[in-house]
């Protein structure tokens, strides 16, 4: 019984009984949180609530407190909440735009991580999208600003660890978050950023690198799907054949959008989260992707190949048991078959950025100490099928052919193939460098851990001394456009990796014997290219300092020419031998070891770490302003104007 006491004749309870009186937004939210239609008795509820300073500790806790079926007997309120949020985001009354983004990220957010409808779901993901890629440049939307504050971090984390939201939603989750993670990131601290750093939980981490493994698997099907139906049928090549006795044009390349949205999600995770490095090595079965066709929904259009999520059906197969039969894959083989088809043709804007994006991302794996690990264990063995430009020197090797090696060696055998079908007009000196960069990255692994690769060495040093006659032959065309000497500097200090270490990571003597070989059978295009900075060394030109480094960087590699080849020739004189076979010049090699001196180089196996503030942010504002833009447009291919969302969410079931 309440306390009383007499004060002036009067009887009051005491103040500590007193029952604090609610606010009048709480009392308006209680009247959305019934069954009946708040504005039915009160015609300007929805204008009098967004006048109203938001109560989102209490809104919160009314939207966590509801469970599945409460929430479906209040889904009318909850659409008209919705539909009233978004409308009062047109109004030019600044306070009633303000809360009704701070309503509407709530409601999200606790609709996102609901169990409840899965077209709601979906419609609240589409709905972010649309909030996010309203501008190109998203670091100037500053309705951010509340995407930041009220984090649906949490929720798309939930979709991703959960494999019936995943099958559903979980493309559209993994490109927000790497949208969201790109906003504003060099100006202030992003909490996306921050989060998505710390994530060590297993099933997010497993369930975002399925979603990226997917999108990418779609890619590859799609791309052999067209390289096949591009190669058979006699008739097929009946009419190219005589369609290009009158028309003198290239032959037609097999054309699929890249799709740099799940690309820069991939970035993001392996650039922010270490612990995302063990998912790219989880074995899953090889993608025996299903190709039935989905039936389209009637507001779902045909959309642009690569940039759509993959169907339902296809996500299913992927997470389906292990088959004895079948060969296991990963998430990092599908990213080297993908890589292998968009490196190909860099002439293409999208390719060439998705081509560096690929580059960038092996860069920090390569520079990542358990990702060389695994890629490095010879325990971990896989075929690698990856796509090979049509070259007429060389024959398509056969799936079955292929050697089951670890997986360093696809991505050396994916670099050497960039280097040798690139050296064109429109050099892509970029790619080259970041190329070489991660070999680089690669060999000081194997120098430091003394890992002996059996890997086919004489490939890549035959593709790097080419690319050396092709730089040396295009100097005044090149040297317009590009400091090329950067490059050349970088190729010939990893000769001096494989001279002056070769014998710690090398894996057998008589591979140290074929490197010699090399240098010395190719000696004429290491003689030119010591010509050429030598003459633009002594010259007072802009390219002397340059220049003058790849002089001094030659200094073993001229020891190395000069020591042998006399040895060679004089032996070939007393054996009265025209023409030396390559045993013959191993033997002379073998023999002569002892008397040649070379001078020690100091940091070789050294290299400065990727840093993407300081040197990536310009392709990284550029690339998220084209995903935004590509994003918006296959939203537009999905009717989601304004007018499509509010009829969606007032007529939702």
């Amino acid at each position: 019984m309440a306390q009383v006491e007499k004060r002036g004749g009067l009887l009051r309870k005491s103040s500590a009984s007193k029952k604090p009186l609610k606010e009048k937004v709480v009392l308006m939210y209680d009247e959305i949180f019934m069954t009946e239609d708040p504005s039915k008795c009160s015609p300007r509820f929805w204008e009098e609530l967004f006048l109203m300073k938001v109560n989102l500790e209490y809104l919160e806790g009314k939207l966590e407190s509801l469970d599945g079926e409460e929430l479906m007997k209040i889904k009318d309120n909850i659409n008209c909440l919705f539909q009233h949020c978004i409308q009062a985001l047109g109004e030019e009354h600044p306070i009633r735009v303000v809360n009704a983004l701070q309503n509407l990220m709530e409601s999200l957010d606790s609709l996102l991580c609901a169990e409840g409808s899965e077209s709601l779901k979906s419609l609240c993901l589409k709905l972010l999208l649309c909030l996010v890629t309203v501008t190109d440049n998203i670091s100037q939307n500053t309705i951010l600003e509340y995407v930041m504050i009220n984090s649906i971090f949490e929720a798309i984390l939930q979709i991703l660890s959960h494999p019936p939201s995943r099958r559903e939603h979980g493309y559209d989750a993994v490109v927000l978050l790497a949208l969201l993670v790109n906003y504003r990131k060099y100006e202030s601290v992003n909490p996306y950023i921050v989060k998505l750093s710390i994530v060590d939980d297993e099933a997010t981490l497993n369930g975002m690198g399925l979603v990226i493994t997917q999108a990418l698997s779609e890619y590859n099907r799609q791309y052999k799907d067209k390289e096949e139906e591009h190669q058979s049928g006699f008739f097929s090549a009946l009419t190219n054949m005589v369609g290009s006795m009158f028309i003198a044009d290239a032959p037609e390349k097999i054309s699929v959008q890249t799709n740099e949205a799940i690309l820069l999600a991939l970035y993001e995770a392996v650039h922010l989260n270490r612990n995302f490095i063990t998912v790219l090595a989880q074995s899953h079965p090889e993608m025996g992707l299903v190709t039935t066709p989905v039936s389209p929904t009637p507001t779902a259009p045909v959309t642009p190949l690569g940039t759509t999520p993959p169907s339902s059906d296809v996500i299913s197969s992927v997470e389906l048991s292990l088959d004895a039969d079948v060969q296991t894959s990963n998430l990092l083989i599908t990213f080297l078959k993908y890589s292998s088809i968009v490196m190909q043709d860099t002439k293409d804007e999208h390719r060439l950025h998705s081509g560096k994006l690929c580059l960038i991302i092996l860069t920090c794996i390569a520079e990542d100490q358990y990702a060389n690990a695994f890629l490095h264990d010879d325990n971990m063995n896989f075929r690698v099928n990856l796509h090979r430009m049509p070259m007429r020197h060389r024959k398509k090797a056969a799936d079955k052919n292929l050697p089951c090696r670890p997986l360093v060696c696809a991505v050396l055998d994916l670099m050497v193939e960039f280097i040798v079908t690139h050296m064109m007009k429109e050099f892509p000196m970029d790619l080259y460098v970041r190329c070489v960069q991660v070999v680089h990255k690669l060999l000081c692994y194997q120098k430091k851990c003394r890992v002996r690769l059996h890997y086919t060495w004489r490939e890549l040093w035959s593709a790097l001394i080419n690319l050396l006659k092709f730089l040396m032959s295009n100097e005044t065309v090149l040297l317009a456009k590009h400091n090329i000497f950067t490059l050349a500097l970088m190729i010939v200090n990893l000769f001096n990796m494989f001279i002056t270490y070769g014998d710690t990571f090398l894996p057998t003597p008589s591979s140290y014997d074929e490197l010699y070989y090399e240098i010395i059978r190719m000696h004429q295009s290491f003689d030119n290219l010591y010509s050429m900075v030598l003459r633009l060394s002594t010259n007072a030109g802009q390219w002397k300092e340059a220049a003058s480094k790849v002089t001094h960087a030659l200094v073993n590699i001229r020891a190395i020419i000069n020591h042998f080849n006399p040895k060679i020739e004089s032996y070939a004189a007393v054996n009265h031998i025209s023409q030396l076979s390559e045993e013959q010049v191993l033997e002379v090699v073998r023999a002569n070891y002892d008397t040649l001196t070379l001078k020690l180089q100091d940091g070789l196996d050294q290299y400065e770490r990727y840093s993407e503030q300081h040197k990536e942010a310009a392709f990284f504002k550029e690339l998220v302003r084209s995903i935004s833009t590509n994003v918006r447009r296959n939203l537009a291919f999905h009717t989601l104007s304004q007018e499509a969302l509010l009829k969606e969410f007032s007529t939702i079931s």
